[in-house]
């Protein structure tokens, strides 16, 4: 069978978990896959494991960057031939008290759930007519039930849930179904990247037999798509006795401590009404300056300033979790907050910029210093 005769499907974030079960899965059901994600090298293994049982191509590319619709748009019509399903199941969560989140965090947690899947849509839309397809996109159950502790992340879903609503009735008449998709509570890397913590106990699903439930749905043209069969019942609960849910979620979060950043969200409160110059730029300050608001804390923690500074090498890109860890070793929950703290303050200071909720880029190193600490 020639690529143009088989079925085309794009999914997004298919490095690991979901996306990439439902990649798997497509390509062993026949389908020409393409596999959209930013970590070149898990594509990379991916397509070696597919091999030669389907046609298949990757590309590295963030959803939320400006040239990703053209980009997918271009890699979609050149290695499929034709598009019937587009999958949106690119997403990640951050950690954090909901107004505790900066601008900055509501914007990401907003650009990369609900406005780039849209752009991608849109430039996608002229194929999806042609061959009547089908667009899903990935939900949760926060959307319904939200938790304390995931900031933006509920917020941003309900988002795309009214979305897919929307879409629906709107592309109706071309032809599209649009599906929503709550995927439950899955065994994949969300709480370790997002740095959130499922209650202990929550069994988790199978990413695997997640997608074939959900890409089943999505080929029966299913409007939503419960992966966890339970879940719409307790969900439903939730929405007639509101009061009733919210003691639940109160207990839960008694019980477990609340959902605890494993590296805390590179946000500060109120660093949004900080002063900044016309273009927007924070203003620039000294590494002493703008760490001493947590002076005491990284003194008590042993936490020092050259350490700090070796880690501003301009250009160098740093993993919140890889900085904890040669930090501290094991750094815990204290640890690892004020780390995410301390890289907040840096990036209003200009010294960083953000890359995404885990990683930040060096914009400036660091003055020399006119005092010692200790270094750990």
């Amino acid at each position: 069978m020639s690529v143009k005769e088989r079925h085309g499907i794009i999914v997004t974030g298919a490095s690991s978990g979901i996306g990439r079960a439902v990649a798997l899965l497509a390509a062993e059901r026949g389908y020409a896959v393409l596999a959209v994600a930013r970590r070149a090298d898990r594509l990379a293994e991916l397509a070696s494991e597919i091999g030669e049982r389907a046609p298949f191509a990757t590309l590295a590319c963030d959803v939320t960057s400006a040239d990703a619709p053209a980009r997918i748009a271009a890699a979609a019509r050149s290695a499929l031939g034709r598009i019937d399903i587009l999958f949106h199941n690119a997403g990640a969560a951050r950690a954090g008290h909901l107004l505790e989140q900066s601008d900055a965090a509501l914007r990401d947690q907003w650009e990369l759930h609900l406005a780039a899947p849209l752009r991608i849509t849109r430039s996608l839309l002229p194929d999806l007519r042609a061959t009547r397809g089908a667009i899903a996109m990935m939900g949760s159950g926060l959307a319904v039930m939200p938790v304390p502790g995931f900031g933006a992340y509920c917020a941003a879903k309900a988002a795309v849930r009214a979305a897919c609503t929307q879409l629906r009735r709107e592309l109706r008449a071309d032809g599209i179904a649009v599906s929503y998709c709550d995927p439950g509570v899955v065994a994949t890397e969300f709480s370790s990247v997002s740095g959130t913590a499922a209650p202990k106990g929550m069994r988790r699903a199978d990413p695997r037999q997640v997608a074939r439930r959900l890409l089943d749905g999505i080929e029966q043209r299913r409007p939503r798509i419960d992966a966890n069969r339970l879940q719409p019942l307790l969900l439903g609960i939730a929405r007639a006795f509101p009061r009733l849910a919210d003691a639940a979620i109160a207990r839960m979060v008694d019980r477990t401590s609340g959902v605890e950043p494993t590296v805390a969200p590179m946000t500060t409160p109120g660093a949004d009404t900080a002063p900044r110059h016309e273009d927007g730029r924070p203003p620039e300050g000294d590494l002493v300056t703008t760490l001493a608001p947590l002076a005491r804390r990284m003194e008590r923690a042993k936490l020092g300033l050259p350490f700090i500074a070796s880690l501003l090498q301009p250009g160098a890109t740093i993993d919140l979790n890889e900085a904890a860890m040669r930090w501290a070793g094991m750094p815990n929950k204290n640890e690892r907050a004020l780390l995410g703290e301390l890289f907040a303050a840096l990036t209003e200071a200009g010294y960083l910029e953000r890359i995404d909720p885990q990683r930040v880029r060096v914009l400036r190193g660091a003055e020399p210093l006119e005092r010692n600490g200790d270094e750990k």
